[in-house]
């Protein structure tokens, strides 16, 4: 089960907010830096952000229903800010991996705890 819709628009409004000052120099996280599909508008997202040796692997963590998933997938990609740099993200995939192997093993159990077996998955462009 992944969390439940309230906590993610609670994120979206105060959460996000709060942490989306520190989000891109933070070690793991980033802004997520994306298009709106309906209003063309670009939103910043803060994110938690693994580099693996396919590209780049996001937790789903509110599931692939979210508003900044659906931008980033009608868009075909996104850019993110991590680390103070820019990297511009191509070809995301969703991904249902519930053995969760594409993450690093110590955040293994806290995804499987909350049920997280979706993930995006991004390649540098």
């Amino acid at each position: 089960m992944v969390a439940p819709r309230a906590v993610a628009r609670f994120n979206k409004r105060v959460t996000n907010k709060v942490f989306g000052t520190v989000a891109p120099f933070a070690p793991g996280f980033g802004m997520l830096v994306h298009t709106g599909r309906k209003s063309g508008r670009t939103f910043r997202t803060p994110i938690n952000i693994i580099r693996t040796e396919e590209g780049y692997v996001i937790a789903l963590t509110y599931g692939p229903q979210s508003d900044w998933v659906r931008n980033v997938l009608a868009a075909g990609g996104c850019d993110v800010i991590m680390r103070g740099r820019t990297v511009h993200l191509t070809g995301p995939e969703v991904v249902h991996d519930p053995r969760r192997t594409r993450m690093p093993a110590i955040a293994r159990p806290i995804l499987s705890a909350v049920g997280v077996d979706d993930f995006l998955v991004l390649h540098r462009d």
